[in-house]
C-alpha cells in the first residue's frame, strides 16, 4: 500500500493568506477610526448646537433660557409657574421654586431653539432633558463641577456638560478639536457630572487626558462659557 505525502503550504500561499489577514486587520481599524471620528463630529455639532441656541434665546428675550422670569408667559407652550428667578444665573435644585437647569431644555424647545419638545419635571427624565450620543444626560448650569488645578479650586460660571458614558479617546480629540486637549485648562475641562470618573485624566500632574492608558469608558466634560 503507498504512501501518500503530505504537503504543506507554499510560500506564496502563505504570503497570500497574511496579505488577506492584513487587509482584513486594515479595514477593520480603519472602519474603526471613521466610526470614532464619527463621535467626535456628532459631540461637538451638539455642543455647537446647545450654544448657539443658548446665545440665541439671550438676543431675543434678553434673559437666559431656564432663568427666564416672564418665560411661561411669553414662549407658548411653556407650562404656568416654569420660570426662572431672573437673577442671570442658571441654577439647579435648592434654589427657587424650579430647577433651573432643567427648565432651560423646555424654553429652548418651546421657543424653537433646540429640536426636540421637552416638557420641564424634576429631576431629569426622557422627555425632560437631552442625551448625548451614548444616552447620558447633558446639563447646562451656573456651578463650578469642572476640574480646575489652582489652589483655590474652580468658581461658579455658566458652562455645558457633555454628561457621562463617554470614552475617554473621544473626549480626548474633542478637547484636542475646540480647545488645548487638557482635561485642567482651557475652555473644555473634565467634570465628574452624571458620575463621571477621573481616572478619565491625570488628576496630580499634566492634566491630559488619559486615552491611551486606561480605556476608560465613563467620562465627562464641561464646556465653560
Amino acid at each position: 500500500m503507498s504512501k501518500r505525502k503530505q504537503q504543506g503550504f507554499t510560500l506564496i500561499e502563505i504570503a497570500i493568506v497574511l496579505v488577506i489577514i492584513g487587509l482584513l486587520l486594515g479595514g477593520i481599524l480603519q472602519g474603526q477610526s471613521l466610526i470614532n471620528s464619527a463621535r467626535v463630529r456628532n459631540l461637538i455639532s451638539q455642543e455647537d448646537g446647545i450654544k448657539a441656541a443658548f446665545y440665541g434665546f439671550q438676543d431675543r428675550y434678553r434673559a437666559l433660557p431656564g432663568d427666564f422670569s416672564q418665560a411661561d408667559t411669553q414662549i407658548a407652550g411653556v407650562a404656568p409657574g416654569v420660570k426662572g428667578n431672573g437673577n442671570g444665573q442658571i441654577e439647579g435644585t435648592g434654589v427657587g421654586s424650579i430647577n433651573e437647569s432643567i427648565a432651560v431644555w423646555d424654553e429652548l424647545s418651546h421657543a424653537g431653539f433646540i429640536t426636540g419638545t421637552y416638557v420641564y419635571a424634576d429631576p431629569d427624565g426622557p422627555n425632560t432633558t437631552p442625551t448625548n450620543p451614548w444616552g447620558a444626560y447633558i446639563q447646562l448650569i451656573y456651578d463650578k463641577n469642572y476640574a480646575d488645578p489652582s489652589a483655590s479650586g474652580p468658581t461658579d460660571r455658566h458652562n455645558l456638560k457633555t454628561g457621562n458614558q463617554v470614552p475617554v479617546d473621544i473626549i480626548a480629540e474633542v478637547d484636542r478639536k475646540i480647545d488645548d486637549g487638557n482635561a485642567r485648562s482651557g475652555i473644555m475641562r473634565f467634570s465628574s457630572y452624571g458620575g463621571a470618573s477621573d481616572s478619565c485624566y491625570d488628576k496630580t500632574g499634566t492634566g491630559v487626558w488619559n486615552a491611551t492608558s486606561t480605556g476608560q469608558t465613563n467620562c465627562g466634560a464641561a464646556i465653560l462659557f
